[in-house]
């Protein structure tokens, strides 16, 4: 099939189209065929991306923009999110779970951009954590949806009882790493649960970091309060990546000795971020991104229910929490952050004015530096043979504002 960017493909109209709009059908491709014209993210240049059926086929180089739509549009992979947590009054850690409520996750994230992402069930009782991955996993097999979601993030329970390090998780919730529970989760998962966030600090953490590595896991540290020792300790063990970097910490540390200097120090560590203009300062993540360079940070959302919403005060599993009319969630009883309310897209226009980086680097934290931290060769990068995962979109006021969304070269969202 044959698509505009923004004009609904018609079989009658193939040769005339292909004419005169280039991103509908172009004359000489079979029947699952499609072509989307904009700028090249990475040098700003004109481009034409073919496709055929799943995949991108061919990448053309144009000498000029043929419209003045794709000269004020780029055309970036496909985002991916590593941490989504719900979405539009709709929690992956409740067991009121539904596949539909999945479903409409999934759609809202598919507006922001995202064609790839792991739902996070986060520190929560035992059966409420397994009910979450029973119904996700069920969500992976369904034919509309199934193809943006490769797996799920855990993110507690196994993490610190302290507060200021838990968060926002509940303390009545938090345990040591117990291997034994977690492959009941693994097995409700369908054994997809792709990431555990936890503290490397805490009795048992290290074993169970082999254990993952073992099983192909990536182990993530998160809510922590680890020394310089035990976290070198947890990267030899296996740990790969630092849990939204600089958040999930008390709000006073010691100036040596915290948890933020050693982990930004580890080489071998990524870091994840987010970047909503809330969770850091923009100092704060300059200095993480030119700390860790362009490709050992990846940015995030850890979007809650709260996207979506109207600003106001809500319960969630008992907490009074404030989404505020800016996008900010609180958890005010302990003057913490609880989740994002902001899409990851709106992470990459911050990191761009944040650090002036360019739109290449910042879209590479979003899809190439995740894509390479899970093993996912199929998607990540506008190439031949890759997945056709594409995101169209315009930049207003340091703003990436999404014109269309493909997976797998069906397009699943196109604005008005």
């Amino acid at each position: 099939m044959t698509r505009n960017i923004r004009i609904p493909f018609r079989p009658v109209l193939w040769f005339v189209a292909s004419l005169i709009l280039p991103l509908i059908p172009s004359a000489g491709f079979g029947q699952d065929s499609s072509a989307v014209e904009a700028r090249f993210y990475l040098d700003g240049s004109p481009v034409k991306i073919e496709i055929e059926g799943s995949t991108i086929s061919r990448i053309v180089r144009l000498d000029a923009p043929s419209s003045p739509e794709t000269a004020q549009t780029y055309v970036a992979p496909g985002f991916i999110d590593n941490q989504v947590n719900g979405y539009a009054s709709h929690s992956f850690s409740t067991t009121e779970l539904t596949v539909e409520q999945v479903r409409v996750a999934t759609k809202g994230l598919w507006e922001a951009g995202v064609t790839t992402y792991l739902p996070t069930v986060t520190t929560n009782a035992h059966e409420t954590i397994r009910h979450a991955f029973k119904v996700l996993a069920e969500a992976t097999r369904d034919p509309e949806i199934g193809s943006s979601i490769p797996g799920f993030h855990l993110e507690g329970p196994y993490i610190s009882p302290v507060d200021g390090y838990r968060g926002a998780h509940q303390a009545r919730w938090v345990r040591p790493p117990d291997w034994v529970e977690f492959q009941e989760y693994y097995r409700a998962a369908d054994a997809k649960i792709l990431q555990v966030s936890l503290a490397p600090e805490i009795e048992g953490a290290m074993e169970f970091i082999r254990n993952c590595r073992k099983e192909g896991i990536v182990v993530a540290l998160a809510h922590h309060n680890g020394s310089a020792a035990v976290i070198t300790e947890a990267v030899d063990a296996g740990a790969a990546i630092s849990t939204h970097l600089g958040n999930g910490c008390a709000n006073e540390i010691h100036r040596h000795n915290n948890p933020l200097w050693p982990q930004l120090a580890e080489d071998r560590l990524m870091a994840s971020i987010i970047v909503d203009s809330f969770h850091l300062r923009p100092e704060e993540v300059k200095t993480f991104f030119q700390a860790k360079g362009k490709d050992r940070i990846v940015v995030t959302s850890d979007v809650t229910k709260f996207l979506g919403l109207a600003p106001g005060v809500y319960n969630l599993d008992g907490k009074e929490l404030e989404l505020t009319p800016e996008g900010m969630v609180k958890f005010p009883a302990q003057n913490v952050l609880a989740g994002a309310a902001l899409p990851v897209t709106a992470g990459v226009g911050n990191l761009m004015r944040y650090t002036g980086c360019s739109l290449a680097d910042a879209v590479q934290t979003v899809t190439q530096n995740p894509a390479r931290l899970y093993g996912w060769n199929d998607r990540g990068e506008l190439a031949p043979g890759k997945r056709a995962d594409l995101v169209v979109f315009r930049i207003e006021n340091s703003k990436l504002v999404v014109q269309m969304t493909m997976v797998a070269g069906k397009v699943v969202y196109e604005a008005d």
